[in-house]
């Protein structure tokens, strides 16, 4: 199954339902359900800003489903879908449009870019 891997606290974000839209600077081909990995190193200030101490790191903690990806082509765009991906257009135009997010037991894997083969079907 696919994966991909986000900072914390973005992947707990996902995997407990607060955010339905993950911003990339790519785009990317693939739909369906895909692996959330936690990476090692954490986002510190959006730690602090989202109120998490500690989160699992460097280990799949949930999966979702990526069913659109959507272009955001200005400002304003990107400010009307701010309660879904929580963050600002530095992060990307792309919005990846997420569905049915939820949490696994956590299984420690080393993370990558991009979305790619975990080796584990759930």
């Amino acid at each position: 199954m696919k994966a991909l891997s986000l900072k914390q606290p973005f992947a707990e974000l996902i995997v407990s339902g607060k955010k339905t839209i993950e911003l990339r600077k790519w785009r990317t081909n693939f739909r369906g359900k895909f692996l959330v990995h936690a990476s090692k190193i954490p986002d510190k200030k959006a730690m602090k800003k989202f109120g998490f101490d500690k989160l699992p790191l460097g280990m799949i903690v949930g999966e979702s489903e990526l069913v659109e990806v959507k272009k955001y082509n200005n400002e304003s765009e990107h400010k009307k879908d701010k309660n879904k991906h929580l963050a600002d257009s530095s992060w990307g135009k792309y919005g990846f449009i997420l569905k049915n997010s939820k949490r696994v037991k956590p299984i420690p894997m080393k993370g990558k870019l991009n979305f790619w083969e975990s080796g584990i079907n759930l």
